[in-house]
């Protein structure tokens, strides 16, 4: 028989975007999951700019989309979890069947960009599943991790081996993923290659981290605080360069890369400030048929001159460092487990929900390479 928490609402605190760039911290009810619906209570969750950038979308949502916790109930069509698991969330929830899932591209699933909803559904939990103020309302990426409670399709979950607690693993499901991943998965740089990463908060720390897993020989930190860099060189960045505002057009810098890599500039250079004026600039920083990684996620018009993509020179954008959960969660967990892969030292500062506030101006501000939301009685409710 059914526990009553397996088959009742929930209700949780969450917080909740008004489309404005703003939001409130208001209680929400969740349902009970159907099918092969999976409800976690919140153990954690990471912050990151796009959760910033979701304040101003059409709204209401519940905000936040890199966490972990524990399962509290689960459909009757989840037979592989046990209540009370810890598990990673994933946002780029990938259906299994479609071309791009079967051509190993779970991170462009077709269902979850909605390229065929007649035949393969949603990524997100059936309709109703959160209730605020007597209405329905959407969770940011189908998870909405500021929230003691959310609602998600099986596949948006992943067990956490239990060497890793929820308030580190929760960064992995997003910041540490895309920066992994994209060097590993995406440009898969061989031992002894070079490479350089412009801005050096969650994403570019974890890109940092990938360089070192690959084998590269020079890793080159890129940011305009000396603080920053020192984070990057604790991460395994064997140079670091200051960045100067006033070297407007990045020549200097593009001179200073190019001077500790014997005049032809890195073999790879990623792009992660977010901050679209500077989206293109890793082609500048790369040598001759070098790849140019853009992992930003940057928004906005930028004009680009012709010229910097000559000489077989290639640009990527990948999405989420081309994750597939079943693939890589399970590696980056061991990796974590093992102690090769640093989780705890990128995290600067942790907060209660009702300091969200708090957390991302620290963000904004440079403050913080990782703030991470607690939910302190989330292992209570299961």
């Amino acid at each position: 028989m059914l526990s009553p928490s397996q088959t009742s609402s929930r209700k949780g605190l969450a917080a909740i975007t008004d489309g404005r760039g703003g939001f409130v911290l208001d209680y929400v009810s969740v349902r009970a999951p159907i099918g092969d619906e999976v409800r976690v209570a919140l153990g954690a969750s990471g912050i990151c700019h796009t959760d910033y950038a979701s304040l101003s979308w059409e709204g209401p949502l519940v905000a936040g989309h890199e966490g972990a916790g524990w399962v509290e109930a689960v459909g009757p069509d989840v037979i592989d979890l046990e209540i009370g698991t810890p598990v990673l969330l994933n946002w780029a929830i990938p259906c299994g069947r479609c071309k791009q899932c079967e051509t190993g591209h779970a991170n462009i699933c077709e269902r979850s960009h909605g390229i065929d909803p007649e035949t393969y559904g949603t990524s997100r939990a059936g309709l109703g599943h959160t209730i605020w103020q007597d209405q329905a309302i959407e969770r940011a990426f189908n998870l909405g991790t500021f929230s003691e409670f959310t609602l998600v399709r099986r596949s948006a979950v992943t067990p956490i081996l239990p060497e890793i607690p929820v308030e580190h693993a929760c960064i992995l499901g997003c910041g540490v993923m895309t920066g992994v991943g994209s060097v590993l998965n995406i440009a898969q740089p061989s031992p002894g290659d070079t490479l350089a990463i412009v801005g050096c908060g969650g994403v570019g720390l974890s890109v940092v981290q990938g360089a070192r897993l690959a084998g590269v020989s020079k890793i080159i930190a890129i940011d305009l605080r000396q603080e920053s860099l020192n984070r990057a060189r604790e991460m395994g960045a064997t140079d670091l360069i200051l960045a100067d505002s006033s070297d407007a057009n990045h020549d200097g810098l593009t001179a200073q890369v190019k001077a500790k890599t014997a005049g032809r500039g890195v073999d790879f250079a990623f792009e992660a400030t977010g901050v679209a004026a500077l989206a293109f600039l890793p082609l500048k920083l790369v040598r001759n048929g070098g790849m140019a990684v853009q992992v930003s996620g940057a928004h906005g018009p930028v004009e680009v001159p012709m010229p910097m993509f000559w000489w077989d020179k290639r640009y990527v954008t990948p999405l989420y460092g081309g994750c597939v959960p079943d693939r890589d969660f399970p590696r980056l967990m061991h990796w974590a487990a093992e102690g090769t892969l640093q989780l705890s030292t990128m995290i600067s500062k942790t907060y209660r929900l009702e300091a969200l506030s708090d957390a991302i101006d620290d963000m904004l501000a440079g403050r913080t390479a990782k703030g991470v939301v607690i939910f302190e009685n989330g292992r209570a409710h299961v």
